[in-house]
């Protein structure tokens, strides 16, 4: 999913008809933690992303839900609050977090489909007690013999 065709200017297409104006969203750069030697100490190669869910316009009520709830933890107040230090280049960790976002917003526009409660069949019912008499019986031969 591109995020660069954008639907307006100061807008950022997120999935079809979702986009999220580029004023709402926070980004932030900081020191990226774990080994890297002297770079990792004057690099800010992390970056957070901030953005109210409120702010992304063209999700339905059951979706902005279905967002929040994959959002989980991720999900601060009102805000969604990502991080990403994979790559030593803010550039691609600032790209890296926008296909996040977009594989989010996907996740919680696919309506999922409802569980239907099945009955067991005649024949499963049929062929579980038989196997139960035939173990039963195969039991009872071993006691017999021995």
């Amino acid at each position: 999913m591109t995020t660069t065709d954008a639907t307006e200017p100061g807008q950022i297409r997120l999935a079809p008809g979702v986009t999220v104006a580029t004023a709402a969203m926070t980004w932030t750069q900081v020191r990226s933690g774990g080994p890297g030697g002297q770079n990792v100490n004057k690099t800010a190669s992390k970056v957070e992303m901030r953005v109210a869910v409120s702010a992304i316009t063209g999700l339905s009520p059951t979706a902005r839900t279905r967002l929040a709830m994959l959002a989980g933890s991720r999900l601060v107040g009102e805000d969604l609050l990502m991080t990403c230090d994979e790559t030593r280049s803010a550039r691609n960790n600032r790209a890296l977090l926008l296909e996040r976002l977009c594989d989010l917003v996907i996740d919680a526009k696919a309506v999922p489909k409802p569980r239907r409660k099945t009955k067991i069949s005649r024949g499963a019912i049929r062929r579980r007690l038989d196997d139960k008499a035939h173990r039963g019986e195969v039991k009872k031969n071993r006691k017999d013999e021995g």
